[in-house]
């Protein structure tokens, strides 16, 4: 398992950790940031999120991800971090990045990567509301 490009944190995303990831022959990196927002889908205060994970599935799926991918879209390279523990509004719970000789396969590789973590990576979103409620929130593409 190649843990420099498929992890689980503790804590928020850290999306430095992917400046340097092109290689000199890949002319593009294309980044997604997901990011913990104030308002749930039903319209509810969102004051943070808590994530958990079977890490070692998680990152399993995070390679068999950028293997698909290297099939689908030529020759791409993924990265992916995810988050795991309490998080605040505004801190970064997902970061996936993806380099390739051209924009078009790394901006398809990366929008294939986000789309599959959500609905195949064994982790799990709880989220928590103003008014001290919380709740289990299914993964969803959106």
């Amino acid at each position: 398992m190649d843990s420099e490009r498929f992890c689980i944190v503790r804590g928020p995303v850290d999306p430095r950790r992917f400046e340097n990831v092109a290689g000199a022959g890949e002319g593009a990196l294309v980044t997604f940031l997901g990011i913990v927002r104030n308002t749930a889908q039903d319209g509810r205060t969102v004051v943070g999120l808590s994530y958990e994970a079977y890490e070692t599935m998680a990152c399993g799926e995070f390679e068999a991800i950028d293997a698909q991918a290297r099939e689908r879209f030529g020759d791409v390279r993924l990265w992916i971090a995810h988050a795991v523990g309490d998080l605040a509004v505004g801190e970064v719970a997902v970061a996936v990045a993806a380099a390739a000789q051209h924009r078009a396969a790394a901006f398809e590789a990366c929008r294939f990567a986000i789309d599959q973590l959500k609905a195949r990576a064994p982790i799990w979103k709880k989220e928590r509301y103003a008014d001290g409620d919380a709740q289990w929130r299914a993964n969803e593409n959106s």
